[in-house]
């Protein structure tokens, strides 16, 4: 319950009790709302994934009810959480380099290399807590013991100077951009393609119709949470 609070913009730090006790009644809504799409789509034929997820068997048999309802809730939630500071932290690296927006407007086939730059310099996903260590692990020096837990720093990885040159720097013509902005191996996350192309989308359209955009408040303020990061909003003047 507290990693879905979390996604949802709730911190039970600095919440009031009230904006607490509605994010948990609205998450057991949506649950209750899965629940019901869930139950049409049993026996029933049909091209969408909750309805796949109902009725085919995959290589270790059929997913719960449960299972496939917290599914169904971690890819609403989790796509539109990541992809929307995905987006606002977009437009905030472009408006702090002002030559790299009027080059996208320029050249708009360089929001692909751009926006990968963006999932390395200021990925929406900074922090995993939720891992443990299956054996011992030989990290440098140290030895992590089977069975701790592991918090996985994405981002530092991500500016880690023996792996990429100037780390802090934000450069959309990085070449060899291997990036933990969506994680790695079988831990990739599932709706990376998605999250990609609404982000090139939303940037190449923002500069397109934002006539010399200028940020009202530098820093604006940020969401308290420590996994997720990304401006509470982002204020923004222009011409025209």
């Amino acid at each position: 319950m507290n990693a879905i609070i979390d996604s949802i913009g709730y911190d039970p730090e600095t919440d009031p009790k009230e904006d607490l006790d509605n994010g948990v009644q609205a998450t057991k809504d949506l649950r209750q709302y899965l629940g019901g799409l869930l139950e049409q789509r049993h026996g029933r034929p049909g091209d969408d994934l909750l309805t796949r997820l109902a009725n085919d068997d995959g290589p270790d048999g059929r997913m719960t009810d449960d299972e496939i309802v917290s599914t169904a809730n971690l890819l609403l939630i989790a796509g539109h959480e990541t992809t929307v500071n995905l987006i606002t932290s977009g437009m905030l690296t472009l408006l702090r380099h002002p030559h790299v927006l009027q080059r996208l407007r320029a050249e708009p086939d360089l929001v692909v290399p751009l926006v990968e730059e963006l999932l390395r310099y200021e990925p929406p996903v900074h922090i995993i807590p939720w891992r443990a260590a299956y054996s011992d692990i030989a990290v440098a020096d140290t030895v992590i013991p089977k069975g701790s837990q592991i918090m996985l720093m994405l981002a530092s990885g991500s500016r880690d100077p023996d792996r990429f040159h100037e780390p802090d720097r934000f450069d959309p013509d990085r070449r060899d951009n291997q990036h933990l902005g969506f994680g790695s191996g079988i831990h990739l996350c599932f709706g990376g393609p998605m999250a990609r192309l609404e982000t090139q989308i939303a940037l190449t359209e923002l500069v397109r119709r934002l006539d010399e955009p200028r940020l009202v408040t530098d820093p604006p303020p940020y969401r308290p949470s420590p996994v997720l990061r990304g401006p509470i909003h982002l204020q923004v003047e222009r011409n025209g």
